[in-house]
């Protein structure tokens, strides 16, 4: 008897979250991450679940990001049959994630084996579109602030986490009276198009991210100068610039602001094409939730209509062939995922016009360690895509601004609404060095009890 959290995954890493928490004889599993990074921790996907999947009651998922989502069909695959619960707006973009995910790797093994690149004899999709339709049939939506039961012996209850659309933290509670609650990925209180975060509820635990455990965020008026400035440069160069954005709210965000700084005659009016038909598909989704007046969503940007996140000069590129042709250079813009790099059509374009030195990167959110995004961070000189090495001459600039995580501020504040504040804070999702500045903070600032756990760690709440 006890209620106690196993951590399964994100645990030194922004990647791969995933928490059992456990009550008598029931299991519910928190988020079901897929990892992303460097070649080691990518190979964790392949690695057996740390449980038997077919023990798992049910399966709560924060929100629609891949490294919460996204091993969720290889789950399904392997036995797991339970129900999935969400928000309505998650649900509706996790469809588009998932059948995404499976679509790239089906097209990425596909083409592996016909270049011959890979280093596997017989290289294979670690799920497929099948999988992933299987897993999406087991999806049920829950409303936010309505409790529900996920299992016999727990409760839980979804508020709004300001980070994507869609987005919760989670408060669980098991029978016996002991409470968890897991700030899924948080966002801030000036994300330009969604509310500010809920303060959290009371609880005995709480599962607290760390993306940004280590920093702050520049001001938003100095990274939306530092955009401009870099933008105008390009052009000055006659060179295109490329964004790699999270197909799901990072895209939106960027659009804004692309719009607002040509309307206010701070960058030319040029051609900017969306290339992800993921991140296209989730821009129909933000358009139909500002449409709808949804309660997510700002009220100014309601006001405004759904056209204020999209540029009059915005193009989509649907097909590989419109895709192929933004390569070819000039004075455009390219919006398109994935956002740190490492994956869909993004990489065809930084392997085309990284050598360009008229061209700049512009990397607009966190890359993870061993990701092409961070690599260029850290003034890589050259880079290998799909077998080959090419020289990095492009400009390449972070604006950090644009994050929609919550920065090391932001976090400590929101803990400390918590009243009374917990036994323990466990700090999850972020790689060590983030992670342990975080817990450093809360123990000094907070005088809370702040542990990283160690991966596979049980822990009683």
């Amino acid at each position: 008897m006890g209620t106690f959290c196993t951590f399964l995954g994100g645990v030194g890493t922004v990647t791969g979250s995933r928490t059992l928490v456990e009550y008598d004889d029931h299991r519910v599993l928190v988020d079901t991450g897929m990892f992303q990074g460097p070649r080691e921790i990518r190979r964790r996907n392949w690695d057996p679940f740390p449980r038997d999947p077919t023990t798992i009651d049910a399966v709560i998922i924060s929100h629609a990001h891949l490294d919460h989502c996204g091993y969720l069909p290889a789950l399904v695959r392997d036995g797991y049959a339970g129900p999935v619960y969400c928000t309505p707006n998650s649900a509706e973009l996790i469809a588009i994630v998932l059948r995404d995910s499976a679509r790239l790797q089906e097209e990425d093994t596909a083409y592996a084996v016909k270049k011959g690149y890979s280093r596997h004899a017989q290289p294979r999709a670690l799920y497929d579109s099948e999988d992933a339709e299987h897993a999406l049939d087991l999806i049920q939506t829950i409303d936010f602030d309505t409790p529900f039961a996920p299992t016999p012996g727990f409760t839980a209850t979804f508020t709004p986490a300001g980070h994507i659309l869609g987005a919760a933290i989670l408060t669980l509670r098991s029978d016996e009276g002991r409470s968890v609650v897991f700030s899924g990925d948080l966002g801030r209180d000036n994300h330009p198009l969604l509310r500010a975060p809920a303060h959290p509820a009371h609880a005995d635990a709480v599962v607290l991210e760390s993306t940004y455990g280590d920093r702050q965020h520049e001001p938003d008026e100095e990274g939306l100068e530092r955009l401009a400035d870099a933008i105008r440069r390009t052009f000055q160069r006659g060179g295109t610039v490329v964004i790699p954005a999270f197909a799901v709210d990072r895209t939106e965000v960027i659009l804004k602001a692309l719009r607002d700084l040509m309307g206010q005659q701070r960058i030319p009016q040029v051609p900017i094409h969306v290339d992800s038909p993921m991140a296209l598909a989730a821009l129909d989704v933000y358009r139909s939730s500002i449409a709808d007046g949804d309660p997510e969503v700002r009220s100014g940007i309601i006001a405004s209509g759904p056209e204020c996140i999209v540029p009059p000069n915005v193009h989509a590129a649907s097909t590989p062939e419109q895709s192929m042709m933004l390569d070819r250079g000039g004075k455009h813009i390219i919006v398109s995922a994935s956002g740190m790099g490492t994956g869909g059509r993004v990489v065809h374009h930084l392997k085309a016009l990284l050598p360009r030195p008229e061209c700049t990167v512009i990397l607009a959110g966190f890359q993870a360690v061993g990701t092409p995004g961070r690599m260029l961070l850290e003034g890589v000189q050259e880079m290998k895509f799909h077998g080959s090495y090419v020289r990095v001459r492009a400009e390449v600039v972070d604006i950090g601004s644009f994050s929609v995580h919550a920065d090391a501020d932001e976090l400590i504040e929101w803990l400390g609404f918590m009243s009374p504040p917990p036994d323990q804070v466990f700090i999850n999702h972020g790689e060590a060095d983030a992670a342990a500045a975080l817990a450093a903070r809360i123990e000094s600032e907070l005088d809370l009890v702040a542990v990283t756990p160690d991966q596979g760690e049980r822990i009683a709440i």
